[in-house]
């Protein structure tokens, strides 16, 4: 664009000396020649001016767009670490349902660690899966039927889902009722 630019401003140059050159071989310098070479001057100003200004503009798109993606990239820049840390969250789980009723300072211990990994998963806009207001194909995998549930109702979670920045993380693995 700014060589473009340059050829007009040569252009307009050349054209501006050619049209002196013409003056001064006509031998006076007539006010319709001189109107007419402010014209063609006033002309060439908007020309450049609406040049810059979409230059100005364009700028200032590609700049917002580098900023976007930029922000993207940070929030999403821990997906493959929080997929990981998934997992010893479903294991922490595991472990507390294998427990059973019984308390004991070892499950208290289980249970504080998992709640300050999910604290730790929160404060990174890492949040679980809503799976109480029904079945949505975006944010759970149906992997069985549910004689017990009702239609379109998850009838068991066999695996929480996990959003990053309302962005599906990992779907939740769900029955559902036929």
């Amino acid at each position: 664009m700014a060589h473009e630019q340059n050829e007009h401003v040569q252009d307009t140059q050349s054209e501006q000396i050619d049209s002196s050159e013409n003056v001064e071989q006509a031998g006076s310098v007539t006010v319709e020649d001189l109107k007419e070479q402010i014209s063609k001057l006033e002309e060439s100003l908007k020309l450049e001016k609406a040049r810059a200004a979409n230059a100005v503009y364009e700028a200032e798109k590609v700049k917002e767009r580098l900023v976007r993606e930029a922000e993207n990239a940070k929030k999403f820049a821990l997906e493959k670490f929080a997929k990981g840390l998934l997992e010893s969250v479903d294991n922490l789980e595991r472990a507390i349902l294998a427990s059973g009723e019984e308390k004991s300072p070892l499950l208290e211990g289980v249970e504080l660690t998992l709640k300050s990994l999910i604290t730790t998963l929160e404060k990174h806009e890492i949040a679980a899966v809503d799976t109480e207001n029904g079945f949505n194909a975006d944010l759970h995998q149906a992997v069985g039927i549910d004689p017990n549930a009702k239609s379109g109702e998850i009838g068991n979670v066999l695996q929480k889902g996990y959003t990053l920045s309302g962005r599906l993380l990992r779907p939740a693995m769900v029955t559902v009722g036929q």
